[in-house]
Order: structure tokens, then C-alpha cells, then sequence
């Protein structure tokens, strides 16, 4: 039985590597999330709110981005990121938190095309036990 889970994280972490591959193949775009701020300036208007502390922009790259239709006749965007795990593990470990989850909800949102859009929408595709792509859908 030990045999088989061994089995089932080597096939896991190799479909980790295939889907990092893939989207390296299929484009690779980039990807900006956007994160508050949290170091305050000493300036005593900034520590009563008064200021804006600005934004931190992180990139995650490669990426596929994809265009969904809207579900409305807006003018409403929206978008499907493709993010391979690895990426996304490697951003968790950078800014110290907890999960992929935590990530994308202390996000801001996205920055694509100059305009900031929404995080709707949060999914994990897993196999053997590994997560191996996210699916993060946003619009704006």
C-alpha cells in the first residue's frame, strides 16, 4: 500500500511539472496581483488614514489568461487565469502566508490591461493528491 502512495505523489508531482510546461508553451503571460501596502510612511497624515499607503504589485508568471463571456450585455470583463502550482507555492512562501487560498483573498485584485479586476472566483485542480493548476476567475 505504501508502494501505491508513493506511486500516486511521483504521478502528482509530475503532472505538476506537465502543467508548468504547458502554460510555458501555450504563451506564458503575466499576472499582477495587487496587495495593500503594510508599511505606513511616518508621515502623521498617512497614520490617521489621511494618505494612501499605496499598493505592492506582484508578479506571477507564466500564465494563460483566458476571455469568458460575460454573463450580462455590460461592459463588464471577464477573465480566467490559468496558474500553474508552482508558481503559486512560490508566492505563498515569499509573502509568509498560510495558503494558496490566503493568497488570492489578501489580494486587492488584478491588474490586467490597466484596468483592476475583481477575484471572483478561486479553484484548484487537483490529481493524486497534488494540486497542480489554479483556475482564478475575475472580472471587472
Amino acid at each position: 500500500m505504501l508502494e501505491s502512495a508513493a506511486q500516486g505523489t511521483a504521478r502528482g508531482m509530475a503532472l505538476v511539472r506537465a502543467a508548468d510546461a504547458m502554460l510555458r508553451s501555450l504563451g506564458g503571460q503575466e499576472l499582477s496581483l495587487l496587495f495593500p501596502m503594510v508599511t505606513f510612511p511616518e508621515d502623521p497624515a498617512a497614520q490617521l488614514g489621511l494618505a494612501d499607503p499605496g499598493v505592492e504589485e506582484v508578479q506571477l508568471a507564466p500564465v494563460v489568461i483566458r476571455n469568458l463571456r460575460a454573463e450580462s450585455r455590460g461592459t463588464r470583463v471577464r477573465f480566467e487565469f490559468l496558474v500553474p502550482a508552482s508558481v503559486v507555492w512560490s508566492k505563498v512562501e515569499e509573502r509568509h502566508v498560510s495558503s494558496p487560498e490566503a493568497l488570492f483573498e489578501l489580494a486587492l485584485g488584478i491588474a490586467q490591461d490597466g484596468r483592476l479586476l475583481r477575484i471572483e472566483k478561486f479553484d484548484t485542480e487537483w490529481f493524486a493528491g497534488i494540486a497542480y493548476l489554479y483556475r482564478v476567475t475575475a472580472a471587472g
